[in-house]
């Protein structure tokens, strides 16, 4: 009796710490990647049917993020960059230099941690040193944030209502952490699981990825730019991705949808030989012309 006494007492002293640990890592659920595109589509980060969206994770990092700039330049496209806080407060110029060429900058949090213990406290300081130091190297207040590994507890969620930032993950991904990573895979990758209205996931650093694997996001560059342009979607930052939505709200109602129907994947239009590309690649429409016109794979998750 006195046994099942202390078990009782026990399982009730427990059952506040299961019930809050439930409560802080509950809204990780919306990683999963056919919940988040079905229910949640603006976290998805779904837009315009007609364009999509570049983001890249991790920076700024004074050995790969001017090659990445430097590519982009090239491509005549503009991305958004979610930097890290520590990585910013390290390398303002380069993040600087980011923003001076016409790309957005955004959240990733101060550092990559994974955020399993409840710390409300923690997060929002850390949500919100971030948001400073990105803001002040910017020049305006970044609108954006996207966790580490995507995992939105809580404690994020409301750190990033108390920075007035929006929550925004990702459709497709190049898996270019990887150490196995090389320029085709990362090309294929994106290409596989990519529609119009989509958000691409990159890593502009191996700052917490394999070393040197952001080469192969450098090679894939080109070849994701082309697929696009050849499927007739334009490429930008998030702020011109039509997301309709506003605030740090997940509502599915309020979603723009992927408006997937009336475009074609990347991967279809690379098997078809693409769109005429007469208009070249900075026509109008093109993967270079930020205008435009208007699933994750399963694995590990993206450092």
């Amino acid at each position: 009796m006195r046994q099942g006494s202390r078990a009782g007492r026990a399982v009730s002293a427990a059952a506040p710490v299961v019930v809050a640990a439930l409560a802080h890592i509950g809204p990780a659920v919306t990683w999963l990647p056919e919940l988040r595109r079905r229910r949640f589509p603006e976290l998805a980060g779904q837009g315009d049917a007609g364009h999509v969206a570049l983001t890249f994770d991790d920076g700024p990092d004074p050995a790969s993020t001017p090659r990445v700039l430097d590519a982009l330049d090239g491509l005549g496209v503009r991305a958004t960059f979610f930097f890290l806080g520590e990585n910013v407060a390290r390398w303002p110029a380069v993040a600087g230099d980011a923003a001076r060429r016409g790309h957005e900058l955004a959240v990733h949090g101060w550092s990559h941690g994974r955020p399993w213990l409840p710390s409300p406290g923690r997060d929002v300081r850390e949500v919100l040193r971030a948001a400073h130091v990105v803001g002040e190297v910017a020049g305006q207040a970044p609108r954006w944030y996207r966790p580490p590994y995507g995992i939105l507890t809580a404690g994020r969620w409301a750190a990033a209502r108390r920075a007035g930032l929006r929550p925004v993950l990702w459709t497709a991904w190049g898996r270019d952490w990887r150490e196995d990573a090389t320029p085709a895979s990362v090309r294929a990758t994106v290409a596989a699981a990519m529609r119009g209205g989509d958000t691409i996931l990159l890593h502009d650093t191996d700052h917490t990825s394999a070393p040197g694997s952001w080469r192969a996001t450098l090679g894939a560059l080109p070849g994701i730019v082309r697929d696009c342009h050849e499927a007739g979607l334009g490429v930008g930052p998030l702020g011109r991705h039509g997301m309709t939505g506003t605030g740090t709200s997940a509502d599915p109602s309020g979603g723009a949808g992927g408006g997937a129907g009336a475009s074609r994947s990347v991967a279809g239009a690379r098997r078809s030989g693409g769109a005429d590309a007469a208009g070249g690649r900075h026509g109008p429409g093109g993967c270079g012309d930020e205008r435009g016109r208007g699933a994750v794979r399963d694995g590990a998750d993206p450092p």
